[in-house]
């Protein structure tokens, strides 16, 4: 018996060798909205703060990443508009003040990531979501001399499966995600 732990404790050991883990930058990282405008424009905006943490085995082709935004931190542009973003009509920040993602899987082509796979939580309400990995990269940063990893990620979503109705129909309720992102590795 205490050989089958040890031989479980090696091998949980050698797998969490390969797993990377990384710090999502927070200078680089901007996850971004679209939505219809009355039918004929398309409204922008992004949140300027942005939290989390990643793990990645290249080898093993797993991974995870968590993701925290400051609701608060919603900026389309206009300062009435995002103030209005900010009230309960929308993000509801006061009650609301975080939304997450936390990924369950990693999806593969071979050795390119192409989805991710989680839980999107937003004004409480907790939805999957697949994230679409339109390309993936790691390289040496040239100023700070470690590994850093970016992506560019997009999905879609309806507001409206989270409580988010205000203005719909005239303002659209489809919502399409995308999220640049940047982690330096953890030394």
């Amino acid at each position: 018996m205490r050989r089958i732990v040890v031989m479980l404790a090696a091998i949980t050991l050698f797998g969490e060798a390969y797993a990377a883990s990384y710090t999502i930058d927070p200078n680089h990282t901007y996850p971004n909205w679209e939505v219809s405008h009355l039918g004929i424009s398309v409204l922008r905006g992004k949140f300027t703060k942005t939290t989390g943490k990643l793990t990645w085995d290249r080898e093993a082709k797993t991974g995870s990443v968590q993701i925290e935004v400051d609701s608060a931190s919603v900026e389309s542009g206009h300062a009435k508009f995002n103030d209005h973003l900010r009230s309960a009509d929308f993000f509801n920040v006061e009650k609301f003040p975080k939304i997450t993602f936390q990924s369950t899987s990693f999806n593969f082509t071979q050795d390119t990531l192409t989805t991710v796979q989680g839980d999107l939580t937003l004004l409480g309400i907790t939805k999957p979501l697949t994230l679409t990995v339109n390309s993936m990269g790691c390289t040496t940063h040239p100023r700070l001399k470690i590994e850093v990893c970016g992506a560019d990620l997009v999905g879609n979503i309806r507001r409206s499966d989270f409580g988010m109705k205000y203005g719909i129909p005239r303002n659209g309720d489809d919502v399409t995600l995308r999220i640049q992102v940047e982690a330096h590795k953890d030394r």
